[in-house]
Parts: C-alpha cells; structure tokens; sequence
C-alpha cells in the first residue's frame, strides 16, 4: 500500500533553495506500520498561469498509484501558498475517492480548515508533553502525548467527532463521522520509542476501518 505524504517546505538562503523536507523518523513509522512511504513534492501545483492548475499533481497521484494521505507536521498555514494547495487538493481528491487520510499536528488543523474549522492560538503546547483525555467511548490512546504546536482548531468541525483533549481543553484527536480520516495533534514519529496504539490505529485507519 502506497501512503503519499506531504512535506514541510524549507528556505535555504546559502544556496538560495526552496526545498521539500520529510523527517527520516515519519518514514520509518510508516515503513513500521507495513506500508511504502511516497513523499508528495509541494511544486507539482502549477502557480504561474492566471488559474491554479492542478493536472499535473492529479497525474502524479495515479502513476504513483497513492492509495491514502498522510498529512504531515510542519509550516503554519498561509506560510506556503504551494503547501496549502497542495494540501487541499489531496484532501478534495480524498474526498471525491473516499481514501484514507491520517493528518498529524499541522495535518489536523489543514484538515480541521478544509472541514470549515477555526484555528486559535494556544500556549504551553510547545515542546512538552500532555496528558491525553479521551472523550470518545471505546478509544484506545497513549496516556501522555507530545506536543509542538501554537495553534489548535477552536472546535470540532461538525463532520468530525471528538476523540481526545489535552489537560486544558484543547482538541487533540478527531475522526470523520462518514471517511476513514483521522487525525492527531502529536507527532508519534517523535517519540523514542514507536507507540504500538498509533501504529495499530495507522493500520486500521489505512484499511478504511475507523
């Protein structure tokens, strides 16, 4: 199984280059899961003609036969135009052929927009850890999660159900009520050792199971 994963763009002013980048980590997690990770470019959307063409990413996406979406960390949105749209459009074409998506800290919240959600800014969300509160019946998550954010979704968007909190009330996990979508606030890439729960729900959630 094919899992197309987005990238976080960074600027390099030495060699004046604008690059992709994907933790080396996230790709071990998804190769831990059993899957074959396909990092997305962010420059396949075309953004020199007076519309926005997205054939070639469209192309791109069947040649490479991607069979779901992993949404990655990195890049507050409406930093980089490329990234947003790119993201968007996975997520409409997600839509439209009904493949899983799995979004992780950045890819809740562009999940979390696409869905008609707010993002406000938090504090005591960066670089540390939180006790994970579960709201939804029957969910089975680690008792303590990481945290690097600044911004989290105000509110559940309305085709979403609330899966998980931090101490404070911030929303930490959703799950679409009808697509096999979920996401996450933490980054299970970044912990020392994988956590077995975020890998079993990865295989669920990549085998259409909610």
């Amino acid at each position: 199984m094919n899992i197309g994963i987005t990238q976080r763009v960074d600027k390099s002013n030495t060699y004046k280059e604008q690059r992709d980048a994907l933790d080396q980590r996230l790709v071990d997690w998804v190769i831990e899961a059993g899957f074959i990770p396909v990092p997305i470019p962010n420059n396949l959307v075309n953004l020199s003609n007076a519309e926005i063409n997205y054939s070639t990413l469209e192309d791109w996406l069947q040649a490479l036969n991607i069979d779901a979406i992993l949404l990655s960390g990195g890049n507050d949105i409406g930093k980089v135009l490329e990234r947003d749209l790119t993201e968007h459009y996975l997520l409409a074409w997600a839509d439209k052929n009904r493949k899983p998506v799995l979004g992780i800290c950045r890819g809740m919240q562009i999940m979390g927009v696409y869905s008609g959600g707010k993002l406000i800014e938090v504090n005591g969300h960066v670089k540390t850890h939180h006790q994970l509160q579960v709201v939804s019946k029957n969910q089975k998550f680690s008792k303590y999660v990481n945290s690097y954010h600044s911004l989290v979704l105000q509110e559940c968007p309305n085709k979403f159900e609330l899966l998980a909190i931090s101490e404070d009330g911030s929303i930490e996990a959703i799950v679409h009520k009808y697509l096999p979508w979920e996401a996450w606030m933490w980054h299970p890439e970044r912990e020392k050792k994988f956590f077995k729960g975020d890998l079993n729900r990865f295989k669920r959630l990549m085998s259409g199971e909610k």
